[in-house]
């Protein structure tokens, strides 16, 4: 028997785990986090993470489990995602995936490109480059190794020009190369019910910029303190979660307290205008689309097996 998977999906700041609790309850649920950034033990406040007395009543995993110090991915995640529905569904509970990386979620779904780890000394490298001598110095070094790779994707994805140039420069291979192979699949026998819901952009800046505030005055400056304390290098994706660099900016006195607070706001707008693009343009079979906020609908009008 094919058994049913789940997915809350969309952008940040819309309600997605608040509807993940409500939906688990009448479906006998348990909730998996599929946000890159929640799986960090470091960082509760500034990521958002379902609290405690939130999640008291229905199962949820996958939360706040990792070390900063940590470079957790994608492949872990869907190894430790698959796991995890394995057993809620041997238990006789509905998995319930929620967050807003729509990567993870294609990836668990659809697999991945079978690559070989990249060592940490050439991410490091490739995170040098990049801050040393910019964007243009890396598009052109990968016009030189694989321009093919760099006419699939915006050159403004830094992420994805740092990881062609690192493939290439740990394994000698081309990434569109690498490309060329099956997919490595983490889970088969399973349907994904994908809810996605992209409400009004204008009103989800209005909610990023007021949960921004409220992320600060709930102790968002002192758990970037706490992180900064462990010394931890700037290429870690803990230190790259929005709102981290920004916070740490203001620690060293390098600039206001207004300014953080406006460039913190500002980058997660420009996140949500990002997933909103990715969420458009997704090949992903959508189960459901709402272009409300989770909170708006009646939750008699999600189809449930």
């Amino acid at each position: 028997m094919i058994k049913t998977v789940y997915v809350i999906a969309g952008p940040t700041a819309t309600g997605k785990s608040e509807l993940a609790i409500s939906l688990g309850k009448i479906i006998n649920g348990a909730v998996i986090n599929s946000d890159s950034m929640q799986v960090y033990k470091n960082l509760e406040i500034l990521t958002a993470r379902p609290s405690s007395s939130e999640m008291k009543n229905i199962d949820h995993h996958l939360y706040g489990f990792v070390n900063g110090s940590e470079r957790y991915n994608v492949e872990r995640w869907c190894n430790d995602a698959t796991e995890i529905i394995k057993k809620i569904s041997a238990n006789n509970l509905t998995p319930i995936l929620v967050g807003g990386t729509g990567l993870y979620i294609n990836t668990l779904i659809n697999g991945l490109i079978d690559l070989p780890p990249i060592p940490e000394k050439i991410k490091i490298e490739s995170e040098k480059i990049f801050q040393e001598f910019g964007k243009d110095f890396l598009i052109n070094q990968i016009k030189n190794v694989d321009p093919d790779s760099l006419k699939e994707i915006n050159h403004n994805d830094i992420v994805r020009l740092r990881r062609i140039w690192e493939v290439f420069e740990s394994t000698g291979k081309k990434f569109s190369e690498w490309k060329l192979s099956e997919n490595k699949k983490f889970i088969t026998n399973y349907k994904f019910k994908i809810l996605l819901f992209l409400p009004d952009r204008e009103k989800n800046y209005q909610l990023v910029n007021s949960r921004f505030v409220s992320m600060m005055k709930s102790g968002a400056v002192e758990e970037v303190k706490k992180l900064l304390e462990l010394d931890l290098h700037d290429s870690l994706p803990v230190m790259r979660a929005h709102g981290v660099p920004e916070i740490k900016k203001y620690l060293v006195n390098e600039s206001s307290l207004e300014e953080c607070i406006s460039k913190g706001q500002q980058v997660t707008r420009n996140y949500v205008k990002r997933q909103h693009t990715w969420w458009n343009s997704s090949n992903l079979d959508i189960f459901q689309k709402f272009d409300k906020f989770p909170s708006e609908i009646d939750l008699n009008s999600i189809k449930i097996d």
